[in-house]
């Protein structure tokens, strides 16, 4: 029987941010030649963990070891010399500058362009990456510049790797695409962590999963003798179902009619070209497509948001009356009952105020409600109590500012809020990015109940399985066009993944 060997120890590690304990006396092995989930919900301490792993964080208390001999990790410089690098879900690439120029960059010595240039192309052959050196990150795709940021830490040597949430906004076929090279690396010899909530992935991918929950170390075991159901229940604590519910539309009846939309950037560039479809009430219309397919930009111009070249958005009310939304503000379209819950890459970019609490965030939506000079706080306190009860928020308490919460837990705040203004149109974008699966299946569940109350819900995601399970329809975009628009239930995974890297989805050049 072959013996693991490893390659990290972490004895005892905790970790404090003020009166939160983010990780409480973690122990945790990471074996060469293995591929390891770490799975907990948001809040758990994961990303804490492996933070301190790569010397972003350093531990309050407890030891690391690498190789049997205890190391000390101030930065992630320190912890690249122990053979440890970790890529982050927001990738740290400079536009401008080519692939072979960000994998050296920071890098001391003499830099030679042309022997790193070949040793990239010996690491990708090795490993089955694909990667141009000479070609710029401005003009890569997303997986491309995952790709880099990979080959930049086996470049300086590392044998330990981190993967933060590495299939996020990645197309199927991508995703195949990364874990095999994933599984040659493991057959290499290297350690990998993935830090993940796809559980099918989890499934599919590592060998171990390590459970963290409210920051300890829960237990461990290999993939093959569990399941999803079980190390759900291990993250959580309690026995969860992990079914979608997806009730038949009940009388469903255009709301939002969307006809030859044109979007252009500030710089000119087409966003959408000719985009055309009919959002139903009482029905969930998901929208699937790689990053930057133009998601943004179409639930911006419902929302008022977006300046549109062509096209024509109408709101359709009770008595088929057709509304026009295009030169209206988003004060107006609001009060129509059109709620844009939108989950930028940026948390508190849009929606949410980081220096202000929950319950001052929840009153950014009811203030002009007030009947009098003075602001209503009573109801925003009530909502803001609410939302953390039901989402399970971790939170000390509605006092505290949403800048000081986790980023699942941020975006606890801004989808439950905008759910409570009881929209009849509800835009949703990333409604569940980051959030553990105990939260994401209490969002979708929030969703449904929204669509038997008769709203027409446009729910932009990430997860194809997700989009499957959840959507009554599936409206593909593809470089800002519509690739096709499919039942939700019935169609193939691989079907709808073509059609998000080619128009209509045909295989044949």
């Amino acid at each position: 029987m072959e013996t693991k060997v490893a390659s990290v120890k972490m004895r005892n590690i905790t970790k404090s941010f003020g009166p939160v304990i983010a990780n409480d006396r973690v122990w945790l092995d990471i074996y060469k030649g293995e591929i390891l989930a770490l799975l907990g919900e948001n809040g758990s301490g994961k990303t804490t963990l492996m933070n301190m792993l790569s010397g972003i964080y350093y531990p309050d208390e407890g030891d690391i070891f690498i190789d049997d001999k205890k190391v000390v990790i101030r930065s992630p410089k320190d912890a690249f010399a122990h053979r440890i690098g970790m890529i982050h879900q927001h990738f740290k690439l400079v536009d401008v500058l080519s692939a072979a120029e960000n994998i050296i960059l920071g890098l001391e010595g003499k830099l030679d362009l042309k022997a790193a240039s070949e040793k990239i192309r010996q690491i990708c052959d090795a490993y089955g990456f694909e990667v141009d050196p000479d070609q710029k990150i401005y003009d890569m795709s997303v997986s491309q510049k995952q790709t880099v940021e990979i080959v930049k830490v086996l470049y300086r040597g590392a044998d330990i790797l981190i993967l933060d949430e590495p299939t996020a906004v990645l197309t199927p076929q991508e995703t195949e695409k990364l874990f095999a090279v994933l599984r040659n690396m493991r057959n290499d010899g290297k350690a990998i962590v993935i830090i993940t909530h796809k559980m099918h992935e989890v499934e599919e991918l590592s060998d171990r999963v390590a459970v963290l929950r409210h920051g300890q170390f829960i237990g461990d075991m290999l993939t093959r003798d569990t399941n999803a159901q079980e190390m759900t229940n291990m993250m959580v604590g309690h026995s969860v179902t992990l079914n979608i519910d997806r009730p038949e539309p009940v009388d469903p009846k255009p709301r939002i009619e969307v006809r030859n939309l044109t979007v252009r950037s500030i710089d000119g560039i087409l966003k959408l070209q000719d985009v055309s479809f009919t959002a139903m009430s009482g029905e969930i219309l998901g929208i699937a497509g790689i990053s930057g397919s133009g998601q943004k930009e179409l639930l911006e111009a419902i929302a008022g948001l977006q300046p549109v070249e062509k096209g024509s958005i109408c709101y359709v009310e009770e008595d088929g009356t057709h509304d026009e939304l295009l030169g209206k503000d988003p004060l107006r379209i609001a009060e129509k009952g059109i709620a844009l819950s939108f989950v930028p890459e940026d948390r508190l970019g849009m929606g949410l105020v980081g220096a202000m609490d929950i319950s001052d965030n929840m009153m950014l939506r009811s203030f002009r409600k007030g009947r009098s000079i003075f602001t209503d706080r009573k109801s925003p306190r009530k909502l803001a109590q609410k939302v953390v009860r039901d989402l399970d928020v971790k939170t000390p308490n509605i006092e505290t500012p949403v800048s000081k919460l986790s980023g699942g837990n941020v975006q606890k705040v801004l989808v439950g809020r905008e759910i409570a203004e009881a929209p009849k149109v509800l835009l949703t974008a990333y409604a569940v990015r980051g959030l553990d699966i105990n939260s994401s299946y209490t969002i979708y569940e929030l969703l449904n109940q929204q669509k038997k109350k008769g709203v027409a819900v446009i729910y932009v995601g990430e997860d194809l399985d997700v989009l499957l399970e959840l959507c009554d329809r599936i409206l593909v975009l593809c470089a800002g066009k519509v690739s096709g628009i499919v039942p939700g239930r019935g169609a193939k995974k691989r079907d709808v993944g073509m059609m998000m890297t080619r128009l209509g989805g045909n295989s044949n050049e």
